[in-house]
């Protein structure tokens, strides 16, 4: 039997929505390495992915990704589409992959924000908004790649190890044998 409680999930994703959505508008246009920025909303997005997958994760890297696009210059629904393709493939396995293994969750995240920044900047280059392949690659991707893990790593660190163990000890369980 396992016990969940539903108001604690969307108090959850709401908090790490508003988080990350502040992270994206007050941090993320500060801090640059090159011209590339850390991916915010890739972060939430990957975050839900990984801890509940399945539909769910769809529909918020869809809502992420829209929002990351309305707070750019890039075109509208670039990202959206991105983000809700990156959350199909990590949410895939529907269940928590961030719980206690936060090398792997790490991982994962790390191909996915590599393959999602490489795939939009290059969209960039197809637009028009990026000069050449090497800016777009070198000067853009690959910076913000690094970047988002770096910004990742705390949110991985508190689903794979904080939340894991709080969720142990009470809230979340299974009982078996009863």
């Amino acid at each position: 039997m396992q016990v969940s409680d539903k108001t604690h999930d969307t108090k959850g994703l709401a908090i790490l929505a508003a988080v990350c959505a502040v992270l994206q508008l007050a941090l993320a246009p500060n801090i640059a390495l090159g011209n590339g920025r850390a991916n915010f909303a890739l972060v939430f997005a990957a975050c839900i992915a990984l801890s509940r997958g399945g539909s769910q994760s769809v529909v918020c890297g869809f809502f992420a990704g829209l929002f990351f696009d309305l707070t750019t210059t890039g075109p509208i629904g670039l990202m959206s589409f991105v983000l809700t393709v990156t959350s199909y493939f990590l949410g895939s396995e529907q269940r928590n992959r961030m719980s206690g293994d936060f090398a792997a969750s790490v991982a994962a995240y790390s191909a996915a924000t590599l393959a999602s920044t490489l795939v939009y900047c290059l969209a960039m280059l197809l637009t028009g908004n990026s000069s050449s392949v090497v800016d777009a690659v070198v000067f853009r991707a690959v910076p913000a790649t690094f970047l988002s893990i770096v910004a990742f790593l705390p949110f991985a660190y508190y689903f794979s190890r904080v939340r894991s163990s709080s969720a142990l000890s009470g809230g979340h369980f299974s009982r078996r044998g009863i």
